[in-house]
């Protein structure tokens, strides 16, 4: 699958995510659905590997691998139109991005490339079997722990 292909899939999941959950946040910015979209369709990529590393799903090397291939094109989003100050969750409700993140935006930028080149190695070996691509999750949920437990408030 190429990037653009991946970009593609990416817009239309994004778009599905999106107008699924408008109801729920209609009154959100259009920066928080976003990136909120953004969030949803990484947590779906990482469940469908997760699910595979695990054992829940029989390991299919094409699907992780186009699974993987999207974690990488969702870390190419540049995130300058994500982030606007004011949508943290002390400001809206529905958000659970902490106020921290603009206190810190270098960092927060800094773990999200983290994150992109995590995403970077799990597509090397993604499609080369269950092991090696359980092997490149563990950094890559690293990365996502990183961020959250810093700039991320609990449910």
């Amino acid at each position: 699958m190429t990037i653009r292909t991946s970009l593609m899939t990416i817009a239309a999941m994004a778009a599905i995510g999106l107008g699924a959950s408008a109801t729920v946040a209609q009154d959100l910015p259009a920066p928080v659905q976003a990136r909120q979209g953004q969030f949803q369709i990484m947590a779906l990529n990482v469940g469908v590997l997760g699910n595979m590393a695990r054992g829940n799903t029989e390991y299919d090397a094409e699907t992780a691998q186009t699974a993987a291939d999207n974690l990488v094109a969702i870390s190419m989003l540049d995130q300058s139109f994500h982030w606007p100050e004011g949508t943290d969750n002390f400001e809206l409700e529905g958000t659970r991005a902490l106020p921290a993140i603009w206190e810190n935006l270098p960092d927060v930028i800094e773990k999200w490339e983290a994150f992109g080149a995590a995403a970077e190695g799990l597509a090397e070996v993604a499609g080369a079997g269950a092991s090696e691509m359980g092997g490149a999750l563990g950094p890559l949920g690293g990365t996502c722990s990183a961020c959250h437990d810093e700039y991320r408030a609990s449910e």
